[in-house]
C-alpha cells in the first residue's frame, strides 16, 4: 500500500515486512528514520544499514534477514541506495515477503521518476508492503508538519506567522524547522510566536537569500538578481541550492503557462500569484523549449561532470528567466 509521511509515523511502532521511503524532502527522512531507531531501540530489535552501490550488494541484505542473529528475535534491515534489485534479488525479496513474520527492511531511495515507480521492485513492494512517498504537494501539508515540529518546541505560531515562515523558506522544510528552532531559543519564555518574532530573529541571518532571488527574478529585475546571486556565492550558499530555486522558478513558470487556472494546486502562495501572472506576461513562451537543456548542463556543471563553467550557466538561466538571452542556447 501507499501511504503519506503522517499516516507512515503512526505505523513505526508495528512495521513489519518491507517498506520503501523515496523522495527529496531531508526533513521528512530523517523524521522517519529516526522515529523508526527509537522504536527499534524500544523493542530491541537488531538494526543493519548497507549501502547499495552496486546490484549485486543486495546479496549482502538477504543475506542478512536470513541469518538473524542468536542474541535477538527481531531483525531491522536498513537499506540505503538508488539502485533497484534485479531479477534474482527480486525473488529473494518476494521469498523474504512471504516468510517474514516479524522483521523489516526500510528502503530508503531519493525522488524517484513515473518510470521508476513502475518498475516490479516498486509493484511488489505496494502490493505487499508499503510506500512511503516523501513529498508534500499543498501549503496546507506543509504547515502541519511544520506544526508537529513547533510542538516539540513548546511554541505555537498564530496564522500571519505561519504564513510569513511559509513564504519565508518557500517549500523548503528543514530551512524552516530550523527557524523554528531558532526562534524558540531566541525567545525561551514566548510560547506565541508572531511575526515580529520571525522578522526580528531571522532578518539579520544574511542580507540576501535565495528567497530574495526569487523576488527578483520574477519581477524581471536583471542587475538585482545578477546582485543577489553574486551575494549568494560569496557568503558560501551551495550552488546547488541557488540551481534548485533557478529549477523551481522555471518549472513553476511554465506548469502555470500550461495550467493557468491551477496556480494554487501547483503551489504558488495566493500572494505570489500576481507575480508569477506578470513574470508570464514578460516572457517569451519559445523560451521555455530552451529550459529543461540549460537546466541539465548547469546541473552536470556543478557536479563536474562537464567543463562547462557552472557560475557563467547559472547567469545566463538568470538573465533568461528576468527575460533577456544573453545568446542562443540549444540543449
Amino acid at each position: 500500500m501507499k501511504i503519506d509521511y503522517l499516516q507512515a509515523l503512526k505505523r513505526v511502532t508495528d512495521a513489519r515486512g518491507t517498506w520503501i521511503l523515496h523522495g527529496q524532502e531531508p526533513l521528512l527522512e530523517q523524521n522517519l528514520l529516526d522515529a523508526f531507531r527509537q522504536s527499534w531501540q524500544v523493542q530491541e530489535t537488531e538494526r543493519q544499514r548497507y549501502d547499495i552501490s552496486s546490484v549485486s550488494d543486495w546479496k549482502h541484505v538477504f543475506n542478512a534477514l536470513n541469518s538473524l542473529s542468536l542474541f535477538s528475535q527481531h531483525l531491522a534491515v536498513e537499506v540505503h541506495g538508488n539502485i533497484k534489485p534485479d531479477a534474482g534479488a527480486l525473488k529473494q525479496l518476494k521469498n523474504y515477503i512471504q516468510h517474514n513474520e516479524s522483521n523489516l527492511l526500510l528502503v530508503v531511495m531519493p525522488k524517484q521518476d513515473s518510470s521508476s515507480l513502475k518498475s516490479a521492485f516498486f509493484q511488489v513492494v505496494e502490493a505487499n508492503g508499503v510506500v512511503v512517498p516523501l513529498v508534500t504537494n499543498y501549503p496546507k501539508e506543509r504547515q502541519q508538519i511544520l506544526s508537529i515540529e513547533a510542538e516539540k518546541l513548546g511554541i505555537q505560531l498564530d496564522q500571519e506567522a505561519w504564513q510569513w515562515l511559509m513564504q519565508h523558506h518557500e517549500h523548503n522544510l528543514l530551512a524552516a524547522k530550523n527557524s523554528l528552532m531558532r526562534v524558540s531559543d531566541t525567545f525561551p519564555e514566548q510560547r506565541l510566536i508572531l511575526t515580529e518574532h520571525l522578522y526580528a530573529c531571522l532578518q539579520d541571518q544574511s542580507r540576501y537569500s535565495t528567497y530574495d532571488l526569487s523576488d527578483a527574478l520574477l519581477a524581471g529585475n536583471l542587475a538585482q538578481s545578477i546582485r543577489i546571486f553574486q551575494y549568494l556565492l560569496a557568503s558560501g550558499e551551495p550552488m546547488s541550492l541557488i540551481l534548485w530555486t533557478i529549477s523551481r522558478e522555471m518549472r513553476l513558470l511554465m506548469q502555470l503557462f500550461e495550467q493557468p487556472q491551477n496556480a494554487l494546486q501547483l503551489g504558488i502562495w495566493k500572494t505570489k500569484i500576481s507575480s508569477y501572472q506578470q513574470a508570464l506576461r514578460r516572457l517569451n513562451p519559445r523560451q521555455f523549449l530552451t529550459w529543461p537543456g540549460l537546466l541539465l548542463h548547469i546541473d552536470a556543471a556543478i557536479k563536474g561532470m562537464s567543463e562547462e563553467n557552472a557560475e557563467h550557466l547559472c547567469q545566463q538561466a538568470i538573465a533568461e528567466l528576468c527575460g533577456v538571452s544573453l545568446f542562443e542556447y540549444s540543449a
